[in-house]
C-alpha cells in the first residue's frame, strides 16, 4: 500500500519537471514545497548510492535548490537513510500518512449550520488562489510556482472553499484517483478555528468523493500538529506509515 499511496501523492502534487534516475524520482517546482522539490527513492535502485546522491546534489544545485530526499519505509536502497545521515543530511518534518477506510460513513455528517456557501470547483480560480494565499500565508514569490503546480494536476480534483460571515473561512484540495481521495492543503482562518469548519470542509470533500465512487481517503499530517491529528482521528483516519525529509546542510 505504501507504494500505491506514494504514487498517488506524486500525481496529486505534480512537480513542474521530473527526472527518473535508476528508480529515484527527482522533482523540481521552483522551490515551492519540499514535496515537489525532492528526491523520491521509491523504486528498486541498482547503481552505487554514493554516486547517485552526488548526481542528485549536482542536479538540484543547477536549479538553485537545496538537495532534499523524501524518505519512506520503502526507500531504496534500504541503507539510504543511514548514508544520508552520515553525509550530514538533517532529518526534518516527520509526517504521518493516514487512511480512512469508509469514505461513505464519514461523508454522512450533518452540514455546518453557519456555512453560507460551499464551492467545489474542478479548476483553480483566481479567487480561490487569492483566498488560499491569504489564509495560508504563502509568500508572494511562490505564488506563480503554486499556480503552475495546481494547474498541472491531471486526476479529477476539487478546489473546495467554505464561506461564513461573508468571507472564506476554510479551504482544501481534493484529488481523486483510482478510488482514493487525497486530501491536501486543509486550512482554516486563524480566528475561525475550533468552530467545526474544518470538519465541515472534510465532510464536503468526502461526500463529493463518495458520489464519484471513492472507497478510501488518505492525507498527510505532520506529527507536531496535535489539533489536526485529533480531528482526523475523530473521523476514523488511521496511520499507515510515516515519512520524513533528509535535507542537505546549507554549508555542504
Amino acid at each position: 500500500m505504501i507504494q500505491i499511496l506514494e504514487e498517488h501523492t506524486l500525481n496529486a502534487w505534480p512537480a513542474h519537471q521530473s527526472l527518473l534516475y535508476d528508480g529515484w524520482v527527482l522533482r523540481f517546482a521552483a522551490g515551492y514545497t519540499r514535496r515537489a522539490n525532492s528526491v523520491n527513492p521509491i523504486y528498486e535502485s541498482r547503481l552505487d548510492p554514493g554516486e547517485k546522491i552526488a548526481a542528485c546534489e549536482a542536479a538540484y544545485a543547477a536549479q538553485g535548490l537545496p538537495t532534499v530526499f523524501k524518505m519512506t519505509p520503502i526507500a531504496q536502497p534500504g541503507t539510504l537513510d543511514g548514508q544520508l545521515a552520515a553525509r550530514g543530511y538533517r532529518k526534518e518534518a516527520l509526517t504521518s500518512v493516514q487512511v480512512l477506510e469508509d469514505v461513505g460513513a464519514a461523508g454522512r455528517m450533518e452540514p455546518h449550520p453557519q456555512v453560507e456557501a460551499v464551492s467545489l470547483d474542478p479548476v483553480v480560480s483566481e479567487s480561490w488562489l487569492a483566498d488560499y494565499v491569504a489564509l495560508n500565508g504563502v509568500k508572494a514569490g511562490h505564488v506563480p510556482a503554486m499556480r503552475r503546480l495546481l494547474e498541472n494536476i491531471l486526476p479529477e480534483r476539487r478546489f473546495v472553499a467554505l464561506a461564513s460571515g461573508g468571507r472564506t473561512v476554510a479551504m482544501a484540495l481534493g484529488v481523486l484517483e483510482r478510488g482514493y481521495l487525497g486530501i491536501y492543503d486543509v486550512v482554516t482562518a486563524p480566528d475561525q478555528r475550533r468552530r467545526g469548519f474544518g470538519l465541515a470542509l472534510l465532510g464536503e470533500l468526502l461526500r463529493w468523493s463518495c458520489a464519484q465512487g471513492a472507497c478510501r481517503a488518505y492525507l498527510q499530517v505532520m506529527l507536531d500538529n496535535a489539533p489536526a491529528l485529533a480531528l482526523y482521528a475523530g473521523l476514523g483516519f488511521r496511520e499507515v506509515y510515516q515519512y520524513w525529509y533528509r535535507v542537505r546542510p546549507r554549508d555542504a
